[in-house]
């Protein structure tokens, strides 16, 4: 949400923490956390000062919410399994894991093609993700 409230107020300068935190009833201690982490991962400039805020280092067509996602939360995965290093009591019996693998990389390829830009543009994204979904029936083949 800091994102795309950055990206929409982009004409008017910088936002602070709480501002954005206002906006949407978030606590300003949890987004200033949120919003250093961001700033860490290279997607956010802050200014200090009276002045100072947070403003998108790119342009919100250039980040995308992978990008976003993992600088929060770190690696994209949806089990330990897929990781190099996953393993567990039944890795040599298992099989589910390469079809666990492959939705865990589709998941991240979405991600990858959906920018804070298109967040921004609600309308045109809905439409994409509409036609997308025509186009492509079915993101992962679990055959």
């Amino acid at each position: 949400m800091a994102m795309k409230h950055l990206a929409e107020h982009a004409d008017g300068g910088s936002c602070s923490a709480k501002d954005i935190a206002d906006s949407y009833s978030i606590p300003v201690e949890a987004l200033a956390k949120i919003l250093q982490r961001l700033v860490k991962a290279g997607l956010l400039q802050s200014q200090h000062g009276t002045k100072g805020g947070y403003t998108l280092a790119r342009s919100p067509r250039m980040i995308t919410a992978f990008e976003v996602i993992r600088a929060i939360d770190g690696p994209l995965f949806i089990t330990s399994c897929i990781t190099v290093r996953g393993e567990c009591d039944q890795s040599e019996r298992c099989t589910i894991r390469e079809p666990l693998r492959r939705v865990n990389d589709s998941i991240e390829e979405v991600l990858r093609r959906i920018t804070i830009s298109d967040m921004k543009e609600e309308s045109e994204l809905a439409e994409k993700n509409r036609t997308e979904f025509k186009n492509n029936r079915e993101l992962v083949n679990l055959r």
